[in-house]
């Protein structure tokens, strides 16, 4: 039975979340269609298109995405406290430029003059969005009605095109964003759709290594993307817990490692990257491999997962076992 979504995401628990989202059916909505023939990739830029916009005007950051013929998956990154830092007239900027909004919050960016009970409603209104923007559920709400309109139109049908809900997982720790953020990058290599990291198109690893290239050559610019660290030193709240070049060379290892069904030994430069996110490097492939399947609702230590158990006031969390042989 679906669980309510306040009983899944928790953000003082954890800021990281790992959704999907699948075409109704599993139906090669976004992709070439098996059936008819008909080729809709061209709704893979729509979902890309529309999940940048977003990430400039929610408070929620990407950590990573794939988008696939007929899903896609995003690694996101919840800023509570920069959506509340936001002044009054930012969030009726940024919401105006998702809904069309009250008469009176046009009333009020117009410069009119507003009644005490418009005052009221206004400051009301606003507390809300605030919210809002720092959600998950509106989040992916805003992403998949957009895409859906969008096909729906093009197809000249009504109904659904997206399966009746997104699926979320809390990840709890350094090593379970890590470990998630490969596993959506590397979605294309394990469906054999690509055979490198540089092939893997609409995913987050192919722009990270092209802005990186530019940024070598002295023309890159800021990217949209939650950014690697550049050091080694402790992580700061800006910065994804890993380093660019230790996050492609761990990439890159495991997805030779799933493209060609072994892994082998780890190399030199991989295995210190493992043992700092404390994992067990043996399962690592597999374990990143089968990350769909293998756990569930959130990924951590087995502490972690029982305070969000109590957090969201739920009385067991499938998916301990794997989580604890995930760990070294």
């Amino acid at each position: 039975m679906p669980q309510a979504r306040y009983r899944l995401v928790d953000t003082q628990t954890t800021p990281y979340y790992h959704c999907i989202s699948r075409c109704v059916r599993r139906a090669f909505l976004c992709g070439r269609d098996r059936y008819s023939g008909k080729n809709f990739d061209h709704r893979k830029q729509w979902i890309l298109d529309k999940i940048k916009q977003l990430s400039t005007v929610f408070a929620i950051d990407v950590c990573a995405y794939a988008v696939m013929s007929n899903h896609f998956h995003l690694v996101l990154h919840v800023d509570v406290e920069k959506a509340q830092a936001w002044s009054f007239d930012e969030v009726v900027e940024r919401w105006l430029t998702l809904y069309k909004g009250p008469h009176v919050a046009h009333k009020y960016k117009s410069g009119e003059t507003l009644m005490a009970y418009e005052q009221d409603a206004l400051l009301s209104l606003v507390e809300v969005w605030r919210d809002r923007l720092s959600d998950l559920s509106w989040y992916m709400r805003c992403l998949n009605e957009t895409v859906a309109r969008m096909a729906n139109e093009e197809d000249d049908c009504t109904g659904r095109f997206w399966e009746g809900r997104f699926r979320s997982q809390a990840l709890l720790d350094e090593a379970a964003l890590i470990s998630c953020m490969a596993y959506v990058d590397l979605n294309p290599i394990r469906a054999g759709m690509s055979n490198s990291l540089q092939e893997s198109e609409f995913t987050s690893i192919q722009e990270r290594l092209a802005d990186y290239q530019k940024c070598r050559k002295g023309k890159g610019g800021p990217s949209w993307l939650k950014p690697l660290s550049q050091t080694e030193r402790k992580p700061s709240p800006s910065f994804l817990p890993i380093t660019d070049t230790s996050y492609f060379e761990l990439v890159d290892w495991t997805g030779r490692a799933i493209r060609d069904d072994k892994c082998g030994a780890i190399p030199a430069q991989v295995k210190p990257i493992l043992q700092q996110l404390g994992v067990n490097e043996a399962n690592w492939v597999t374990n990143t491999r089968y990350f769909g399947s293998r756990f569930h609702r959130a990924l951590g230590r087995i502490n972690r997962i029982r305070h969000l158990a109590d957090r969201t006031q739920v009385k067991w969390i499938s998916g301990l076992s794997q989580s604890q042989q995930f760990y070294s």
